[in-house]
């Protein structure tokens, strides 16, 4: 453009590309992105061009950003914010808010952050803005993901899977799985953050994404570390190091480092470990990062007391304890600042709510009024007529009144059974084990059994825990459908992708009694059903399958397609059941739990749920057995509209 004739750098085209062009080297040449901006700024200014001006204040934000001098990169934000607001740009304007509200996030005031990002939220919904409704979803998990709330950063995350989905976009996805990957190594549930991973390194391989690539190679880097394997964690973090030679990005670099540090520890390898952990704690130093600093510390002290260098050590070991009591009790006053910021935010959505249906009300009774007066006049023209009309109808009100009390009747009757149930199997399921544990720890507390003795005990407590845990998943589901009413969402779900999921997160307690998980199901069974509780149905039946079946067994899972339904079958070889319990097995009131073969306890709620969201999905559930032949349960789902031909 600067070559052809005629050329002016008020060309807004030009400036469009000046400023792309800035933002592009953003992660990998930062004063080229500085450089590029003034030049954008300065000629924006000079064409009047607002949209450019605003571009240019936005990418000078990033640059001190990245620096850690969040006052300037607020200043610049803002700056921006004031010509957007001038402008109709709803895109842009989402972006500065987004932005802003991840430099509050960057210097610790979490609440801050969690406002504006609900805020931008709120415009993002209004606005249809499908992608930015993504992005904001997405940091709000990460910054519940921050303050250590895992479930609530996980409840955030389901929205952004969707909404990517609803996209089609492939690497936002990827983006996704990789923050998703890298929480869920932090909540130690190293196989879904491997299996995460591994798809977003496929798409960024692909699209050629180079620094996301390289924190996705860090993060698989950090799924190894925590699994101890040294040798493969340092082969991903040197593969994430060699893309950052070419990229420009000291924040991502300090997780980087202070890994590498971590697992030269691990190799024994102590003068490349410090090297790294000290290069790590200088740029966390350089940005002011006061949680990269602590990291690095605590790495450092690591390192110089294995070398006996106790004074340097003890220096490290100081700075990491001050940063800790530091950070700690800021971020308990953040953690309750975040909840109350929350509380308030939907007080105050809910009060103009309420305001606004008190004045849609106040005009109602006006037309009310009106319609009331209208009728009057009628009344007195037709009175004798419409006197047996008003009362054949007061009739009809009365009988329905009293049929919704008889049903209110009811269903509180129901409500209190439900709430009973629950509490009993709060009571008998989940106190007990609880409990257990709690004797245990209390013991060790107390000094009566050493760490060896309670290493003894690990096997026993996570088969605890995830018996716990898998009660509770059932428990509140089924809670949540008796008490509040859980909507069915039906859609076109592929089943074979959510039985993989369920065999993979059941591998283990199969592996644990030698039993074989085979599925024929087609890759083609495409049904039209709710995939959430598609996926409760089947990791509870094949739980059961797994419960019921002695070692060396097998459970087999098949499809059988019919005109317009499929038929699913989970067979086992375990111990069966006899009439009588087949008689009563899908009954409400038979919540009753056995034994497995190997002691294993359930809530008895399992097949309930499973019985409750068959028929909310349209389909049957039905079970056929032989005493110590083993069961087989049946389910049907409708098929999707326009599913795949039957595979030859």
């Amino acid at each position: 453009m600067e070559e052809r004739s005629g050329f002016s750098v008020q060309d807004t085209t030009y400036l469009d590309l000046i400023n792309t062009f800035a933002r592009e080297m953003r992660y990998y040449e930062t004063d080229s992105l500085y450089r590029y901006a003034l030049k954008a700024l300065k000629f924006s200014k000079q064409a009047n061009y607002l949209k450019g001006e605003s571009i240019s204040y936005m990418s000078l934000g990033d640059y001190y950003s990245d620096r850690g001098v969040t006052d300037t990169a607020l200043l610049y934000y803002n700056k921006s914010l004031e010509l957007v607001n001038t402008m109709n740009s709803s895109d842009l304007k989402l972006s500065l808010l987004n932005n802003i509200s991840g430099e509050y996030e960057y210097r610790g005031d979490h609440a801050k952050a969690l406002n504006g990002y609900l805020i931008a939220l709120e415009i993002a919904l209004e606005d249809e803005a499908l992608l930015q409704q993504s992005i904001i979803n997405e940091n709000i998990a990460n910054l519940y993901a921050d303050q250590k709330y895992y479930d609530e950063s996980l409840e955030y995350y389901k929205k952004v899977r969707k909404l990517n989905d609803s996209l089609g976009n492939e690497i936002a996805q990827a983006e996704t799985m990789s923050n998703l990957a890298s929480l869920y190594a932090d909540m130690k549930n190293l196989e879904y953050a491997m299996f995460n991973v591994n798809r977003s390194i496929d798409i960024f391989e692909k699209y050629r994404i180079m620094d996301w690539l390289a924190f996705a190679y860090e993060t698989k880097g950090k799924v190894y570390l925590k699994k101890y394997n040294y040798n493969w964690a340092l082969y991903w973090y040197r593969q994430s190091e060699v893309i950052h030679e070419n990229l420009d990005d000291d924040r991502a670099r300090i997780d980087l480092y202070n890994g590498m540090a971590e697992t030269y520890i691990g190799l024994e390898n102590d003068s490349l470990a410090t090297l790294y952990a000290e290069d790590a704690f200088r740029i966390s130093k350089s940005i002011n990062f006061a949680e990269g600093i602590k990291k690095c510390s605590k790495t450092l002290y690591e390192i110089y007391r294995r070398q006996q260098d106790y004074a340097t050590a003890l220096a490290y070991h100081e700075l990491f304890q001050e940063l800790s009591d530091t950070l700690s009790r800021n971020e308990n006053k953040q953690s309750l600042s975040l909840l109350k910021t929350k509380t308030e935010y939907e007080r105050q959505k809910q009060l103009l709510i309420q305001d606004n249906e008190k004045a849609l009300a106040s005009q109602k009774r006006f037309i009310y009024v009106g319609a009331g007066l209208l009728l009057l006049s009628l009344l007195i023209i037709y009175l004798v007529y419409r006197s047996k009309k008003l009362q054949q109808r007061l009739t009809r009100e009365l009988e329905a009144k009293q049929e919704i009390l008889e049903r209110r009747k009811s269903e509180l009757q129901m409500d209190n059974e439900t709430k009973v149930k629950l509490f009993s199997v709060i009571g008998h399921d989940l106190r007990g084990p609880v409990g257990a544990l709690k004797e245990l720890l209390q013991i060790f507390k107390d000094g009566e059994i050493s760490i060896h003795e309670l290493a003894s005990y690990m096997p026993k407590l996570r088969s605890d825990v995830d018996h716990i845990f898998f009660t509770l998943n059932n428990l509140l589901s089924w809670g949540y459908s008796q008490l509040n009413g859980a909507v069915t969402r039906p859609t076109s779900v592929l089943l074979e992708g959510i039985v993989t999921e369920n065999i993979k997160l059941l591998n283990e307690i199969a592996e644990n009694k030698s039993i074989k998980i085979i599925s024929e199901i087609p890759a083609n069974t495409q049904v039209w059903s709710d995939p959430h509780q598609v996926d409760i149905v089947l990791r509870n039946l094949i739980s059961n399958a797994l419960k019921f079946t002695p070692e060396n067994g097998m459970v087999t899972l098949q499809a059988e397609e019919k005109e317009a339904y499929w038929i699913i079958s989970i067979r086992d070889t375990g111990v069966g059941m006899d009439r009588l319990t087949l008689q009563k097995i899908f009954k409400e009131e038979n919540n009753h739990s056995t034994y497995g073969t190997a002691n294993e306890k359930g809530t008895g709620l399992g097949l309930t749920l499973c019985k409750e969201m068959i028929l909310k999905n349209g389909g049957e559930i039905w079970v056929d057995s032989l005493l110590r032949k083993g069961s087989t349960f049946y389910f049907t789902l409708p098929k999707a509209a326009g599913s795949y031909s039957k595979a030859v």
